[in-house]
């Protein structure tokens, strides 16, 4: 699979499609299984509470790859991210109801590189909480 967007159509400002993602607990739980991070603060509210949460929080890698899907959704290929990093401001809390919590992920392409890369900063918050902090990524461009 190839990036399906050309260098030559990107300008600096280019928005990428937001995207918003619900997160339930199931996600939680099938995250938990996949990567092997059994943490109870992911899925038991007691526990999650008794050490200062408000209640169960996403895992913070699991917020990161949600994230990186605005990113590859918008190139057309997982294989152009080249680079992607974050820093974690708050957590997701995904409370037990049938509403869960949401991900509201935007972005942008900051600067064009050589070899037909391009910089792009995401934005990513749960309610009005900004949940990742520097959000930045390098796309390699058709």
């Amino acid at each position: 699979m190839t990036a399906t967007v050309s260098y030559d159509d990107v300008e600096v400002g280019t928005e990428l499609p937001s995207k918003t993602f619900p997160i339930q607990r199931s996600n939680l739980v099938q995250y938990a299984g996949a990567s092997g991070d059994f943490n109870v603060i992911h899925w038991n509210e007691r526990v999650a509470k008794s050490v200062g949460l408000p209640n169960v929080i996403a895992h913070g890698m699991f917020t990161m790859a949600e994230a990186s899907r605005v990113l590859t959704e918008w190139v057309g290929d997982p294989g152009a991210v080249v680079d992607y990093g974050v820093r974690f401001t708050k957590p997701v809390v995904v409370p037990d109801d049938d509403a869960g919590a949401s991900l509201e992920v935007s972005g942008k392409v900051t600067e064009k590189l050589d070899a037909r890369r391009v910089a792009v900063e995401l934005t990513a918050r749960s309610g009005d909480d900004k949940v990742l902090g520097r959000a930045k990524a390098v796309l390699q461009l058709a």
